[in-house]
């Protein structure tokens, strides 16, 4: 990745949060490396070296700045945005998969030679996929040290690390301390046993009214729901289960977890930062609909609003099918008839995580509440997902999923986009023919059919997702 130096140092003398996770500033004469938002004096221009990731600022022999933390900045909307193999492996590379399978696995998941991807990764970010891997390990180790009364051995594991060596060796390379040394300067906890908190990070400014509103409305019982300013949730990750609470505040979500098993921290770090859409560069993608008359003023009104996203690609995709020309409380309802049948409800307090493929594949019709024809998508969709057939998570191949999707006997393209949207991740998904969507742009003024529509659509590009959600919020 070209970084250009002006630019990059502008941004690190006004200290403009912005570009936080776009890159990281090494200073030579102190042998760390920042955020570019780091508030210590700024460098010296000769002193400075200019880094696309904090791997490849590690790997360079630089240390974590103390006083900015630049591990925990927000990631790179890069990934978030790109369909390209680098940006599917940072998604996968941030869900843990390295950790899980390896290199072999992660390339594996890709569909490419382990040469070929380390070459890729390298080029584009200084760092191959086994140290990109390592310096998320560091972050998830800092975490627990931090929040946690786990002993350092079982941090050691918990955070992927394949011994206790290698994690005190990592720690005291990028952090310049001990692992015990960083638990002797953790603050007072104030949390429940067995609970970790930890703020994520956002680039400003962040609608969290819409995000909240949206996901309240088609919460499932027992799974999710809202309480008052937060949200909550339960999580199926690779090693057990997990429940999460996500508070919106001023420049970060502040997120409460409790995990069955701790080596599910960063890939459940992951899944609440991909469903909140905390990635974002919200100031791009409102800079880009602002220009646009029709949107200038709902965009002035109400910056930040993000794409809600999910947790489960699976769930995201039944939701889809089971809406299918059906208001949101119908397809609530059904949906919780599902969870009941699948034995996937929780009680009183008690959230658990959607069911899997197989469980839903395996239901009997009386389970279903819905008309054959849409009963055995569902079974298709859940027997596809099962086999592996069918990836749905946002390190899928987009084009490839899309198309698989539409494979799928009673699946057409508003289904496909949702999901695309909502699932896989896609910032560029646009429904003409959706219903909603047709009734929120009359509202603003815009064309209503759907060929007009889409055609109009053509100028949000490549944010058509983003411009979606406010139509939908105009309706």
């Amino acid at each position: 990745m070209e970084l250009d130096f002006e630019r990059c140092y502008r941004a690190v003398d006004s200290r403009d949060q912005r570009f936080d996770g776009w890159f990281y500033t090494a200073v030579r004469s102190t042998g760390i490396y920042c955020r570019p938002s780091c508030p210590a004096m700024t460098p010296k221009r000769q002193n400075v070296a200019f880094y696309p990731s904090a791997a490849a600022a590690q790997r360079a022999g630089f240390r974590a700045c103390k006083r900015c933390r630049p591990d925990a900045a927000p990631g790179s909307p890069e990934w978030d945005v790109r369909a390209d193999l680098v940006g599917r492996a940072m998604r996968l590379i941030g869900d843990g998969v390295v950790d899980r399978d390896g290199v072999p696995g992660l390339a594996s998941r890709l569909g490419y030679t382990e040469r070929h991807l380390n070459r890729l990764l390298t080029a584009e970010l200084g760092a191959g996929p086994l140290a990109l891997a390592r310096a998320q390990r560091a972050q998830t180790a800092r975490v627990l040290i931090e929040t946690t009364d786990l002993g350092l051995a079982e941090i050691a594991f918990a955070a992927g690390f394949g011994s206790v060596r290698q994690f005190n060796d990592t720690i005291q390379e990028v952090y310049a301390q001990a692992p015990g040394q960083l638990r002797e300067r953790r603050p007072t906890a104030h949390t429940e046993p067995g609970s970790i908190n930890l703020r994520l990070a956002y680039r400003a400014p962040l609608h969290a009214a819409s995000l909240l509103g949206f996901l309240q409305a088609r919460a499932l019982p027992g799974v999710e729901e809202r309480i008052g300013n937060a949200y909550r949730r339960g999580l199926t990750l690779p090693h057990g289960s997990a429940t999460v609470a996500l508070t919106p505040a001023d420049r970060w979500v502040s997120a409460t977890l409790r995990l069955s098993d701790v080596r599910d921290l960063a890939p459940a770090v992951a899944r609440c930062r991909r469903l909140f859409d905390l990635d974002a560069d919200p100031v791009a993608v409102d800079a880009m609909l602002a220009a646009d008359s029709a949107l200038s003023a709902a965009v002035s009104a109400e910056p930040g609003v993000r794409v809600p996203r999910s947790a489960d690609g699976f769930e995201m995709a039944v939701r889809a099918v089971v809406g299918q020309q059906v208001s949101v409380a119908g397809a609530r309802t059904t949906l919780i008839r599902m969870l009941r049948a699948a034995g996937s409800f929780g009680d009183g307090d008690e959230l658990v995580g959607f069911p899997a493929a197989a469980v839903i594949a395996d239901l009997p019709d009386s389970a279903f509440g819905m008309p054959a024809a849409r009963r055995e998508t569902v079974r298709a969709l859940a027997g596809a997902v099962a086999d592996g057939k069918l990836d749905l998570e946002p390190g899928a191949d987009r084009d490839e999923s899309t198309a698989r999707l539409m494979e799928l006997p009673g699946v057409g393209a508003w289904t496909a986009g949702y999901v695309a949207m909502r699932a896989i991740g896609d910032p560029d998904v646009f429904l003409p023919t959706d219903i909603a969507v047709r009734r929120g742009a009359r509202a603003l003024g815009l064309p209503d059919t759907p060929a007009a529509l889409g055609k109009h659509a053509e100028r949000w590009r490549p944010w058509r997702s983003y411009a979606l959600i406010r139509l939908w919020r105009a309706s």
